[in-house]
């Protein structure tokens, strides 16, 4: 089925796209089984049976895009054996493709050779836009894995299980649609864009009704593709929709949360339309959040580590501990949960978006939300997170930070009850107030260090600063009905 980047499409043929999801969810199920098998020689005929002569294989870069191409079925069984090189650039440029300044990892003094890359086949599936196409995903090894996103993450995990601990998670994304595609918003200059629906409408059965084939083709691919959602609503906002993922273990829920916002946003496109998933997108509306729900599995129990029906708020210890690393290092591990310049227009008071790193039960002003809901409901929500995060590395602070403090025996603040906003807080727990500075605390900070290693924290702090001189480079249009006539 070709792409369409041209005028949205009829009702008819959203519906024939929607079967065609359908039908690929049992081929996805079919395909699950094959890789199951960890036998290149049975998957490679299984592909041939199922007539697939192309793989589309990729790597998530710093900023959580999905980097890739489409690889021979040959090459790709041969890979799947022995692995594939990838040019290193992917990790030494930005979200422009333009290429970092001041790594050491790599650049023009080592010449952008090919790092080396593993496929996972627990990561296979299907395509539902393309025929006999399927993706799977791949992570950076050798040198490259110290500094690859998903590596980071599965080295807090593998801490995790050191300590007794499965890790689950889940990740909740806002994103706001329009009646755009890639071509009009540039030639608008990103002014003036036409939003799916006007107005507020938060959890409005109205736009959802209206747009059903909107969003029934969103919960199938989701389901299709393996990324489903516990649930879609509208939010606040022209057009803005909210998507919570379904728990899994972390590395699982992180990989769901990548592939969910990059082909939501494929969605969106084919049907003439976009997505954003921009922190904020503008100064009328508030921010799009990424919310975290984290909690711990015993490994050898599995029994809920964070609930403890003896204690006050049925909170364990390790979650009184985790929330008290979590708050403890937020300012110095910033950086790696908003990670964009945009991600701190939203960090402002009164928009639903925290401004220090506080804790409270059930409390949506504050950064961390203890959630108390019996056993199988106990978490944290670690809500400082905008929609812009790369899920691979804001879960890697979020969840690394809270085992620091169940190492440390971390004491949390007291919680704050009622609006935080108006509540003094400690200054130690205020956050930076922009990348620049947010980079240089995780690059001072010992505890990054010791949970992500040397080479990460380096690379990352470097790519976050370039992020800001490069935004330093732009002339504003604030700047410029400021000052062009009166200064």
């Amino acid at each position: 089925m070709a792409i369409s980047n041209a005028a949205p499409r009829a009702y008819a043929d959203i519906a024939d796209e929607q079967d065609n999801i359908i039908n690929h969810k049992k081929r996805g199920e079919e395909l699950s089984d094959l890789f199951a098998s960890n036998d290149p020689k049975t998957i490679g005929k299984g592909l041939e049976h199922m007539g697939v002569d192309f793989v589309k294989v990729g790597v998530f870069d710093m900023d959580g895009i999905l980097r890739g191409k489409y690889m021979k079925r040959d090459k790709f069984i041969s890979a799947l054996k022995g692995g594939f090189g990838f040019c290193d650039v992917v990790l030494g440029w930005d979200s422009n493709d333009q290429l970092y300044d001041q790594s050491t990892f790599t650049g023009w003094h080592t010449a952008y050779p090919d790092a080396h890359v593993r496929l996972l086949p627990e990561t296979a599936r299907v395509l539902p836009y393309e025929e006999n196409s399927i993706l799977v995903m791949g992570e950076f090894t050798g040198e490259a894995e110290q500094i690859c996103p998903r590596g980071v993450l599965r080295r807090v995990l593998a801490k995790a299980a050191d300590m007794g601990y499965v890790a689950q998670a889940a990740c909740e994304f806002e994103f706001f649609m329009f009646e755009e595609t890639p071509h009009s918003v540039r030639d608008k200059n990103y002014q003036n864009l036409e939003n799916m629906t006007p107005g507020f409408y938060g959890y409005s059965v109205l736009r959802n009704s209206v747009h059903s084939e909107f969003y029934h083709e969103l919960l199938d691919l989701c389901e299709a593709m393996r990324f489903p959602l516990e649930g879609l609503h509208t939010e606040t906002g022209p057009g803005v929709i909210e998507g919570a993922l379904l728990y899994d273990e972390a590395l699982e829920s992180a990989d769901r949360a990548a592939l969910f916002k990059t082909f939501a946003k494929v969605m969106a496109q084919r049907q003439g339309k976009m997505a954003t998933f921009m922190a904020k997108w503008s100064n009328d509306w508030p921010g799009q959040s990424g919310h975290m729900h984290i909690s711990f599995k015993d490994k050898k129990t599995g029994r809920a580590v964070f609930y403890d029906d003896g204690k006050s708020m049925d909170m364990s210890d390790e979650m009184r501990w985790f929330i008290g690393g979590q708050q403890k290092l937020m300012p110095e591990l910033l950086a790696m949960v908003a990670s964009t310049v945009n991600s701190y227009s939203r960090l402002v008071p009164g928009f639903w978006a925290p401004t220090a790193a506080t804790w409270g039960v059930e409390n949506r002003t504050c950064a961390l939300r203890a959630i108390s809901g019996g056993e199988k409901a106990q978490r944290v929500e670690y809500r400082i997170g905008a929609a812009d995060i790369n899920p691979y590395i804001a879960l890697a602070a979020a969840i690394g930070s809270g085992l620091w403090g169940i190492e440390h025996k971390i004491e949390p603040a007291d919680p704050i009850k009622g609006n935080a906003y108006e509540v003094e807080t400690d200054p130690e727990l205020a956050l930076p107030a922009t990348l620049f500075e947010a980079a240089g605390r995780l690059r001072q900070s010992d505890a990054a260090r010791s949970l992500f290693g040397d080479a990460f924290v380096d690379h990352f702090a470097q790519s976050r600063e370039w992020e800001e001189r490069e935004f330093r480079k732009a002339i504003t249009d604030w700047e410029l009905s400021r000052y062009f006539e009166i200064i």
